[in-house]
């Protein structure tokens, strides 16, 4: 007997299939718990990976979505998994190219697989076109802000409310400057910041540290791996997550 788990449902599991049951989850990030009255609650979270500069990778349940996968030249080696959704915040005009069901350039409302995205445009000069990105997933709200090089007006600020996880550029010229990125966080407060654009080993750029950055916001993040959360884990204070690439 096989059981599919549904978004927001509860599986039960008879006494007497308890031994025989398999659970296939596929490879969608569930968590989930044996209760005494052998009960399982489903819980979906999301899952966050860096690859270095603005790229990242983020699975909500059996979607996933891929962020400004870098080119070669940048020294950063390409994500290599199949995404359904990718995001581009920086798109060279006038090779602009218009958005599809699975590959975003720019602004617009855009509804896929149950996530909704909205673009914003932020600047466009000498040939580029440079985006925000928000979206919603798993009762979360994300902030992508790309390549954003100079603060943003007040027509755009007041769309960035409410922020869950905001990524932000962190490592200075020639994206914002350390101390106004600083600056915008504590404005918007969003419940973690995920620092992007910042100085790796790999990266052939130049581009400052990323601890200038925790300081102008005194605080304090060992690198890890990727991040895990769920709604119900947001901190109540803003919290740091400095992953590595």
């Amino acid at each position: 007997m096989v059981l599919e788990p549904v978004e927001g449902r509860r599986v039960i599991i008879p006494e007497h299939d308890r031994r025989t049951t398999n659970l296939n989850f596929r490879a969608a990030p569930y968590f989930f718990c044996l209760k005494r009255e052998r009960k399982i609650d489903i819980i979906l979270c999301m899952i966050i990976n860096w690859y270095g500069e603005s790229c990242f990778k983020i699975q909500v349940s059996a979607t996933t979505i891929l962020t400004d996968p870098p080119e070669s030249s940048s020294g950063l080696t390409p994500p290599r998994f199949k995404a359904d959704i990718t995001l581009f915040t920086k798109t060279a005009m006038p090779e602009y190219q218009p958005s599809t069901e699975h590959r975003i350039y720019g602004p617009g409302e855009y509804e896929i697989k149950g996530i909704e995205i909205t673009g914003i445009q932020l600047l466009e000069k000498s040939g580029e076109l440079k985006s925000a990105y928000l979206m919603k997933a798993e009762e979360m709200k994300l902030c992508f802000l790309g390549h954003i090089a100079e603060l943003p007006d007040s027509d755009i600020r007041e769309k960035l409310t409410e922020i869950d996880i905001l990524f932000i550029p962190a490592g200075g010229d020639p994206f914002l400057p350390q101390e106004d990125a600083a600056k915008l966080v504590k404005q918007i407060q969003p419940k973690i910041v995920i620092p992007t654009l910042f100085k790796i080993p790999s990266l052939k750029r130049q581009s400052a540290d990323v601890k200038k950055f925790l300081q102008e916001l005194e605080q304090k993040a060992e690198p890890q791996e990727k991040l895990t959360i769920k709604k119900k884990d947001l901190p109540e204070n803003t919290m740091m997550v400095v992953l590595k690439a």
